[in-house]
């Protein structure tokens, strides 16, 4: 074999960025994450942290005053810092979710207006496709744009809308052509301060508490025709185009944070001390230590390799088998984060079961990993199709 053969690995450049955002996430972000989830407020640490270090949305292109930063690269970032904590991970994936479409479909001067101030921290981007009956099923969606002159004019309530109320910007799925189904849905960028545009309270949730979560609620939401992305009627598609590469950015959050629960464990077992000595001299306790780190390492490769797809298809390479593997990657690693974290709850004990501990958190910060941006059932019907055509 040739030694010039390239690596299956992230390059130098990734580790050193694995590291930078390590010692962030350390620092600046753990610190605050208990009282986040205790309180249910905005992580605002992390955001001024992650602005500083120009670290809360690297995807955006440097065309655009962003760094340009890679697949991989948004993985780790996004990883790292679900290590710490989970609500301060969707700052940078939802930063993503909400600016691909525009990334994907929109025109030019569309791009220049609304990508650069996210990439200047200026601005958060949310995404807003779900409804209240409008769920795994989303071609469901009942929001209405309809076209006046130079405007469309958007009514509408959207669900589960991570950062809602804080984000400057959405993306928002909308029924311009309702005898067409899904070939009659449009994306429209929608601002925080158009008139008519509020937002539900925010959701008492079981996990993630620091990233607010509410409906986006449209009522006779002008805007200027300019801000639709891409054609008329290709909305759902772009929807779908952009799940494939997003769903990646979930993989990577319930990786971070089955490792944020690993690490503590390892930690904890080490000086535990049951029957004269450390508990992490018991083979069942190390057993469960191997499985854990070694479903953990697997769904990791899966979810790397998806990325570096997923930047590929990005540069224009056709790759038919995107939507298997992001959504693979999705589903093996949030069930694999739900069971590691639920073994470092079981390998602390009582004290696993209590918020003195940062494990129970990190238990119920992934459990949503495996029902956003399409529930894990989802996902399988979705491998299913692609295994079969």
């Amino acid at each position: 074999m040739s030694s010039d053969f390239p690596a299956y690995a992230p390059s130098q450049e990734h580790e050193l960025l694995r590291r930078t955002i390590r010692e962030l996430a350390d620092t600046k972000i753990a610190p605050h994450a208990a009282e986040v989830d205790d309180q249910a407020r905005f992580p605002q640490e992390a955001l001024d942290a992650l602005v500083q270090n120009d670290l809360h949305a690297v995807h955006i292109p440097e065309a655009y005053g962003g760094n340009g930063a890679d697949a991989l690269a948004t993985v780790i970032v996004i990883e790292e810092v679900a290590r710490a904590c989970a609500s301060s991970s969707l700052i940078p994936a939802v930063n993503k979710l909400g600016t691909v479409p525009v990334l994907l479909s929109g025109g030019e001067e569309l791009k220049k207006k609304y990508l650069a101030p996210v990439a200047r921290g200026e601005a958060m981007f949310s995404y807003a496709l779900s409804e209240p009956e409008a769920g795994s099923d989303a071609a469901g969606m009942k929001t209405r744009a309809v076209r006046d002159g130079d405007h469309w004019v958007l009514n509408g309530t959207k669900m589960w809308i991570t950062n809602a109320g804080v984000s400057e910007y959405y993306t928002v799925m909308a029924v311009t052509d309702p005898d067409k189904g899904a070939r009659g849905i449009s994306a429209f960028v929608v601002e925080k301060s158009d008139a008519g545009v509020s937002f539900g309270p925010k959701e008492r949730k079981l996990g993630i508490k620091g990233s607010p979560t509410r409906q986006v609620i449209l009522e006779d939401v002008r805007i200027p025709a300019d801000r639709i992305i891409g054609a008329e009627g290709t909305g759902f598609k772009t929807a779908l185009a952009t799940l494939d590469h997003t769903r990646i950015t979930i993989a990577a959050q319930a990786l971070g944070i089955a490792q944020g629960a690993l690490d503590y464990a390892i930690g904890y077992v080490k000086e535990r001390r049951q029957f004269g000595k450390p508990i992490s001299d018991f083979q069942g306790v190390q057993f469960m230590l191997a499985d854990m780190a070694m479903r953990l390492e697997g769904a990791r490769q899966l979810t790397y390799h998806a990325a570096i797809k997923s930047e590929r298809a990005f540069h224009g390479e056709e790759i038919p088998d995107l939507t298997f593997v992001s959504s693979a990657c999705k589903c093996l690693a949030s069930d694999v984060a739900m069971d590691v974290t639920t073994d470092a709850v079981q390998l602390l004990g009582g004290y696993g079961y209590t918020q003195d501990f940062p494990v129970e958190r990190m238990m119920r910060d992934a459990k949503i990993c495996q029902i956003y941006e399409g529930t894990n059932q989802i996902q399988r019907v979705v491998m299913a199709r692609q295994i079969l055509k």
